[in-house]
């Protein structure tokens, strides 16, 4: 008899997790209280880049994006895969050397990268300002539309035998057992919770919190973008006193339209438009893309990322539940890093050993050891 696994969560990281484990032999539920990829993964941005604040972020990038590069080979078009690249702009001559150095840490990880002068940068999309410093060009990283993966690959699990649990909510986990709203419960020997931000209302030991963003997209303009524009300030924007950290990153969508962010904003409960940031996401997107002032925006909106205090996802056993283990805390890295948390899930499971220190993701670092009861 197959070894049964429940996956709480139908969005990037879930369908991700689910399909894998049924690829390697498990029998698995994939259980979605709604529909698949519409909660958390809808409300992103869809890049698959790579990101290099820490060497185990960077390790987890890159393997991940190597799989996402197989996944796309066998099933091309699946997504609206747009392999444009990155394009990260310095502004000054100090984000300049920090471009430099991302270029030359990039390549020698065999992950391409050019560093570029202000002219090659103004060059290459002459819908940036005049007068950059420089940045550098990434050129394996993509832009996806991240609920329509989910939704294929929700679809792909059941072709494999897997089985999808829609308009279901989890309530409860215990050990090896689930409880839904409906008073109904399931059993199964393996339980994965990649359920964004409802892991905290699952599993309020586990420290994950939600970091609001605000989007916009404009009208189609075609052919006016050709790279993804990323400031050399992501990841290192300042906070302002309201918990405010912004740095400009436009998309350019298959369809013509640019998808614009981003912000991080802590101490906020809920979803609604916060014009201030807004307004401040926007400002920062035109400060490099000027003509962005006489573009149509269409829509906006507002969402939470899954976080951890520390930054770094949480994929793993839990330390005192058996048989539940975590994918969880992704930040802004979920549609990124699906693939190399399913593949270090996966591993762990198996006994096997993986690419990455599974350690640096491991519960346990958010629990004392005098607290733990399972080794």
């Amino acid at each position: 008899m197959n070894t049964t696994v429940c996956v709480i969560g139908a969005g990037i990281v879930g369908t991700t997790c689910a399909l894998k484990m049924q690829e390697e032999g498990y029998q698995v539920s994939l259980i979605e209280a709604a529909s698949p990829g519409c909660g958390v993964t809808a409300v992103g941005m869809g890049h698959l880049v790579a990101l290099d604040e820490t060497e185990q972020e960077l390790d987890l990038c890159l393997l991940s994006l190597r799989m996402w590069k197989d996944f796309f080979t066998e099933f091309p078009g699946i997504g609206e895969v747009s392999q444009c690249g990155t394009l990260w702009v310095a502004e000054n001559e100090d984000q300049l050397v920090e471009a430099h150095h991302r270029a030359q840490g990039l390549n020698a990880r065999l992950w391409r990268a050019e560093a570029l002068t202000g002219e090659q940068v103004q060059k290459l999309e002459p819908a940036l300002r005049p007068g950059l410093a420089g940045g550098v060009r990434v050129f394996g990283d993509s832009v996806v539309y991240p609920p329509k993966l989910a939704h294929f690959m929700a679809q792909l699990l059941v072709k494999r035998g897997g089985d999808l649990i829609l308009r279901k909510r989890v309530v409860q986990l215990g050990a090896r057992q689930l409880s839904f709203e409906d008073g109904s419960k399931l059993n199964a020997d393996i339980i994965i919770v990649a359920a964004g931000l409802e892991v905290a209302k699952l599993l309020p030991e586990i420290a994950v919190f939600g970091r609001k963003g605000h989007l916009a997209i404009t009208d189609r303009y075609p052919g006016r973008l050709s790279h993804q524009i990323v400031s050399m300030n992501y990841g290192q924007a300042a906070v302002s006193a309201d918990a405010l950290a912004v740095a400009a990153n436009v998309q350019p969508r298959s369809n013509g339209q640019w998808l614009i962010g981003s912000c991080r904003q802590d101490q906020q409960t809920d979803n609604s438009l916060d014009p201030k940031a807004l307004g401040a996401v926007l400002q920062s997107a035109m400060t490099l893309l000027p003509c962005l002032a006489d573009m149509q925006i269409i829509r906006a909106w507002a969402g939470m990322r899954p976080a951890s205090p520390d930054g770094h996802p949480i994929i793993g056993p839990h330390p005192e539940l058996p048989g539940v283990w975590l994918a969880a805390g992704h930040e802004g890295l979920g549609v990124t890093t699906a693939m190399a948390t399913a593949k270090m899930l996966t591993d762990q499971i198996a006994g096997r050993a993986g690419e990455i220190d599974y350690q640096h993701y491991s519960p346990e670092r958010f629990f004392p050891v005098q607290e733990l009861k399972y080794a």
